[in-house]
C-alpha cells in the first residue's frame, strides 16, 4: 500500500555543534523499522562520536564534503560521491571543511539509538 509522507521529522543529533537531520522514512517519521532515509545538513566543523552500528548505512553527498573515519582508513566523500558502511563496522562522520556537508543517509534496518552503539566520550 502506498504511503504519502507530507513532511520530514527533525531529529536531534549528537555532536560538538548542531546538525540538522530531516527523517523522511524511519522509526520516528513514518514508523518504518526496515529502512530509514534522512536528509542531513552538517555545518563546518561538525563531528560526532564514533559508532559501531548494527545497520548498513548508505551515504550520498549532495554538497560539500563528508569525512568518514573507519578503522585504519579515512575517506573524504565529496558532492556526487557516495560511501557505504556495513553492520558492525566502526565509523565516525564529520564535516571539517568550510562548506560543511549536505547528504542523504539510508540505514537498513532503520536507524535507532539502540542500534547505533556510539563511543563513550
Amino acid at each position: 500500500m502506498a504511503k504519502h509522507i507530507s513532511q520530514a521529522s527533525i531529529i536531534e543529533a549528537p555532536g560538538n555543534i548542531p546538525k540538522i537531520i530531516q527523517e523522511v522514512f524511519g522509526r520516528v517519521n513514518s514508523g518504518d523499522a526496515d529502512i530509514s532515509i534522512a536528509h542531513m545538513k552538517s555545518p563546518a566543523g561538525w563531528s560526532e562520536p564514533g559508532q559501531t552500528p548494527e545497520f548498513a548505512e548508505y551515504t550520498y553527498v549532495l554538497n560539500g564534503s563528508l569525512k568518514v573515519e573507519l578503522a585504519g582508513e579515512t575517506l573524504v566523500i565529496s558532492a556526487g560521491e557516495a560511501v557505504t558502511t556495513s553492520p558492525g563496522e566502526w565509523v565516525r562522520y564529520s564535516s571539517p571543511e568550510e562548506d560543511g556537508a549536505e547528504y542523504i543517509a539510508i540505514c537498513i534496518p532503520a536507524f535507532s539509538p539502540d542500534l547505533v552503539h556510539r563511543d563513550h566520550q
